[in-house]
């Protein structure tokens, strides 16, 4: 297990920020200069879980990722394409993200078979033709029995009136139904009961696996960070302070971790 962060061969980098530095608030009484000099790759088809405590920077990370946010110097590469520039929009073509708020990823006023019609439609060019295509029913309705929760039933339901975990599913299934490049989870699992997470992250693992998709979660839940995906990472102050993969992150599990975030902790001047 490394406490330094780890660069894929350049073969490998199908993911990958270099040299990145980020202030917020610069000029100010609360300037926080979180990023320096940071960089990180992911491998194509990697599912990477990335852990910190609060302001460590990792929520950070998936908006240079995603586009909300640019940085102030470096580069950001997915595919071998420089995304560190564009807009947030241009972003979400090859870039699918999934929400900690359950009702991000879903819109509540429409039914579930007009928000996967919109799904669908997603970088299609859009004319003077119906948005929900009643063709795709059969389609839609075998996407929605992946998730095993007898939603293929109830496409003319609005999805206001779906519990969390049915819409986080959805969201999830909406994310992935478009081609991408890459999957970014942001605390997916954080707003939902204990039944309705591991139900959300099986559905996860297993739309990773098989939709060969690269992967990002950021999570706070030690569990899933040792359980799901292939390489783990934990990060302290806008630096990578533990990456592990292959055999290091198998070997890991949740005390190892509580002991690292203990020590964090400490150097912070923090009781435990």
């Amino acid at each position: 297990m490394s406490t330094q962060p780890r660069s894929e061969p350049p073969q490998n980098r199908f993911v990958e920020m270099r040299h990145i530095a980020k202030t917020f608030n610069p000029g100010t009484a609360s300037e926080v200069a979180l990023f320096r000099d940071f960089s990180l790759s992911v491998k194509k088809g990697g599912f990477v879980s990335v852990v910190g405590s609060n302001g460590s920077g990792k929520t950070t990370v998936l908006n240079i990722l995603c586009g909300n946010i640019a940085p102030d110097a470096g580069t950001v590469t997915v595919g071998g394409k420089e995304i560190g520039r564009l807009k947030e929009y241009r972003h979400s073509r090859f870039i699918g993200r999934v929400f900690q708020d359950p009702a991000a990823g879903t819109c509540p006023r429409l039914t579930i078979l007009e928000n996967l019609s919109l799904a669908d439609n997603k970088g299609k060019r859009f004319g003077l033709t119906r948005g929900v295509s009643r063709k795709r029913t059969d389609f839609y309705r075998s996407q929605l029995e992946l998730l095993r929760l007898g939603l293929e039933d109830k496409l003319d339901a609005p999805v206001a009136g779906l519990s969390g975990g049915q819409r986080q599913a959805l969201a999830l299934l909406i994310c992935t139904m478009a081609p991408l490049e890459l999957l970014v989870l942001d605390e997916h699992t954080a707003a939902l009961d204990p039944k309705s997470s591991e139900n959300v992250m099986e559905l996860t693992d297993r739309f990773i696996r098989e939709k060969h998709l690269t992967a990002l979660m950021v999570t706070h839940n030690l569990k899933y960070a040792v359980e799901y995906g292939d390489r783990l990472i934990m990060m302290h102050r806008g630096h990578i302070v533990l990456d592990a993969d292959g055999g290091a992150k198998q070997a890991m599990d949740i005390r190892s971790l509580t002991e690292k975030f203990d020590e964090i902790s400490i150097e912070d001047g923090n009781s435990i």
